[in-house]
This record gives structure tokens, C-alpha cells and sequence, in this order.
């Protein structure tokens, strides 16, 4: 008996398998990357200007710049469905049987199965961001009201369960951690702390000295929250701020340029940042224990994005300048590879069974 478990631990191994999907910019078109190499690319992709794409079973899911919702097979690496949700979507999250879009240019908040059919259209009068789920909960951010918006689950339609009025002036991208949702605004030195389960709100104050032109508005996400720390990049300054788990704060990191991606490696013991402006070919590594700045590298381009490999000491770099998919080995912090890929932006693993 102990054999077959011992068999089937190494099947398990043996097939995991990651595959790297990589928005191309400016082609519409998306890049598979697989064994370090171009293997494919799904074409027809509409606007990829500000590409997301999220993974869910063995389901892949795309939101385009000019609002279409895309449904696509990440093993056949093909299209399978498409709608228009809106003239203009910044972002999405996934559900088991639900997909819900935040929309920019409709001013709603769509709601799809995961077949892509319409389900339900939550007029919210404003642009939508950092939508995000929780239990029986949708979470997002009212743009032009200054509102965070929590709708509930009650059969099959969302219904408004409660606004917090005046969270803070324009949010613009929100994270979440359990019961924790934490949203970032645009003119607001402070970040705003949701309890989901008492629906308690406080505002985190951010030690802003002072305010560079923001050419690239950071973005959160889950890949910036630690056990015990958050990190928060600025909003037109050179810092990114440290939390711990109860949303005190800790400290602020002076980084090189203004940060646009925090982005942490599987064990959670480094953190990539990256730039916008002139610092754009720029990418820092922070210990996440000292919280020190221990790697700089210079990629002599327009880095766009960062991610890290769950199976292998790698971290990948977009380099939409340079038209190149970058390899890193963080044992020894050198270039292992790169990848011809035309104008890559956002890079989103997919992990094959």
C-alpha cells in the first residue's frame, strides 16, 4: 500500500504541469509558453490594451479594454466563447458558477454563469473596480462615488446589502484576504479596511511625502498579502508600505521609482517590484523578512509585469520594450532564458493536472 501512495505522490508530481499565458499588447493575441518556449498563440483577442486573465478549474476567462468577456480552453489553448459585457471593462472575478464583471464605460456591474450567459446587470450609476467575492458576497469599489459597495446573494440575483459612503476619494483597485477587503484610492493618503464579517470600516493612514505624476496606477492583488504582512504600493510616491495582519502599520520601503506591481514568490520570502516612467526597465527584489531592497536588475526596456513560477526557482519578466519574456533564476539571481514575444504584457500561469 505504501508503494502505491509512493506511485501516485510521483504521478501527481509528474503531471502537474505550469503553462504560461502572456498577453500580447498589441496583437491581440495571447501567448503560450510552455518548457521555456513559444508553443502557440490564441488569436482574434480583441482589445488587449488592459488584459486580465483569470484561471478557474480548467477554465480559462479574459476581459478585454473594450469589454468582451472570453471564455477559452487553456489545455486546447483555443476560443471557446465570447460576449460583449460593456464598451469598457477594467477587471472580473470567478466564482464556481458565477463570473461577474466591474465595467468602466456601461456604469454596471454584470453578472454571467460560467458559460458565459447573462444573468443579472447591477446598474451602479459609476465606473467599477476591485470586485471581488466573499461567502455570499460581491465586493467592488464605485469609482466616480467614492463608495464600497457590498451586494449579497439572495436565490439567484445580487442584491445591495450595504454602501460605505465616503470611503475615500476615487479607489481604483482593491485586494482582499479572507474577510479582509482592502481598497486603494487615487486622492487619498490612506488605504480602506473592510471587515466582511462585521462590516466594521477604518481608514489606514499612508505616509505620503510627497506626489510624483502617476504615468501607471499601481495595482493590488492576492500575490501582495503575506500571513502576517500586507504590502501596498504608493500612489505617486517611492514607497511601498508594510502592514501586518490587523492593518497596523509597520514601516514604508523606499523603492526606486513609483511602484506599479508588488508581486511575492510562492514562499512568500521575496517580493518583486516593479516601475512606471523612467524606471520602467527597472524590477527590485525585497526580502520580506528584513524588508530590505537585495536585487536590482535593469532590463533595459518597458517591464510590464512580473510573476513567479510555483515549480521551478524562476521568475518570469515581461519586457514589452525588448518584445521579450525574460527567465530569472532566483538561486542565482541570472537571466536563464528569454522569449521572442511580440509586445508581452500581463503574464498568468495555468497549472495543468
Amino acid at each position: 500500500m505504501k508503494k502505491i501512495f509512493l506511485l501516485l505522490i510521483g504521478a501527481i508530481f509528474v503531471f502537474a504541469h505550469e503553462k504560461v499565458f502572456v498577453v500580447e499588447r498589441e496583437n491581440s493575441a495571447l501567448a503560450v509558453i510552455e518548457n521555456h518556449k513559444l508553443k502557440n498563440e490564441i488569436k482574434n483577442m480583441h482589445n488587449f490594451n488592459h488584459a486580465v486573465v483569470k484561471f478557474i478549474d480548467n477554465d480559462g476567462y479574459v476581459i478585454t479594454r473594450d469589454g468582451y468577456l472570453i471564455k477559452f480552453d487553456p489545455i486546447k489553448e483555443k476560443k471557446i466563447k465570447e460576449v460583449k459585457a460593456s464598451k469598457s471593462a477594467i477587471g472580473f472575478t470567478l466564482a464556481k458558477d458565477f463570473v461577474a464583471v466591474a465595467n468602466y464605460s456601461n456604469k454596471t456591474v454584470e453578472i454571467f454563469d460560467r458559460d458565459l450567459n447573462l444573468l443579472q446587470t447591477i446598474d451602479t450609476s459609476s465606473r467599477n473596480v476591485g470586485i471581488k467575492t466573499y461567502k455570499d458576497y460581491l465586493i467592488f469599489a464605485a469609482m466616480d462615488k467614492d463608495e464600497i459597495w457590498v451586494m449579497k446573494r439572495e436565490g439567484k440575483k445580487f442584491k445591495k446589502f450595504k454602501v460605505i459612503e465616503n470611503a475615500g476619494e476615487v479607489p481604483f483597485d482593491a485586494m482582499i484576504n479572507k474577510n479582509i477587503y482592502v481598497c486603494g484610492f487615487f486622492n487619498s493618503p490612506f488605504v480602506g479596511v473592510l471587515n466582511l464579517d462585521t462590516f466594521e470600516y477604518k481608514k489606514a493612514p499612508l505616509k505620503l511625502e510627497h506626489k510624483n505624476i502617476v504615468l501607471k496606477v499601481p495595482h493590488f492583488g492576492f500575490w501582495s498579502i503575506m500571513k502576517d504582512k500586507f504590502f501596498i504600493p504608493a500612489v505617486g510616491d517611492n514607497k511601498v508600505f508594510v502592514f501586518d495582519k490587523d492593518f497596523n502599520f509597520i514601516k514604508y520601503i523606499e523603492v526606486e521609482g513609483n511602484p506599479v506591481f508588488t508581486s511575492l514568490s510562492p514562499k512568500r520570502d521575496y517580493l518583486a517590484v516593479t516601475f512606471s516612467g523612467k524606471k520602467f526597465p527597472i524590477v527590485e527584489i525585497i526580502d520580506t523578512k528584513s524588508l530590505k531592497i537585495v536585487k536590482r536588475f535593469d532590463f533595459k526596456g518597458m517591464v510590464l509585469h512580473v510573476r513567479w513560477s510555483k515549480e521551478e526557482p524562476l521568475l518570469y519578466v515581461s519586457n514589452n520594450g525588448k518584445s521579450k519574456v525574460i527567465g530569472v533564476n532566483t538561486k542565482t539571481w541570472k537571466e536563464d532564458f528569454s522569449i521572442n514575444v511580440p509586445k508581452p504584457s500581463g503574464i498568468f500561469i495555468f497549472h495543468t493536472k
